[in-house]
């Protein structure tokens, strides 16, 4: 009877400290790129809509839409073709997608460039691409970034 005792003992300490241990370990930070092309336009209302895709150092992939919205003293059109994206750090894909919010300066004529940073609650999301077009102006926007099934 006591060494039925001092098992059970034993087992409720080492499996308490097995379920700590466990609990303290951090999930793994993920780091997502994305690879992108967009086209729109703006007269005062900006929008403009594209498609992507986000790879993963875990291994992760998704096919993405981008859609574009957003106002402010802007006009122009633009095309873009070799987008670059860089996420804040994640623990997994699936908090990528949603609604970002930006405000953004630009301007540019036959060849622009354009480098935005967007966010949403903790996830960040930096942009750079190259294209044709010309725009130039002051705006607010929102991005959304939505999975594909491609």
């Amino acid at each position: 009877m006591r060494k039925l005792i001092i098992f059970g003992v034993l087992t409720m300490l080492f499996g308490s400290s097995a379920v700590v241990v466990a609990a303290d370990k951090a999930p793994a930070a993920v780091a997502c790129n994305m690879k992108f092309s967009l086209k729109g336009w703006s007269i005062f209302y900006k929008t403009a809509e594209g498609s992507g895709q986000v790879t993963c150092n875990n291994g992760e992939k998704a096919n993405v839409k981008i859609k574009v919205t957003g106002g402010g003293l802007t006009f122009g059109k633009m095309d873009i073709r070799d987008g670059n994206g860089t996420f804040s750090e994640v623990i997994q894909i699936d908090e990528i997608f949603g609604v970002y919010v930006a405000a953004e300066a630009h301007a540019g004529a036959v060849k622009s460039a354009q480098a935005s940073v967007y966010t949403k609650g903790e996830v960040s999301l930096a942009l750079t691409g190259t294209g044709r077009g010309m725009n130039i102006g002051i705006d607010f926007g929102k991005l959304e970034i939505s999975k594909t099934a491609k």
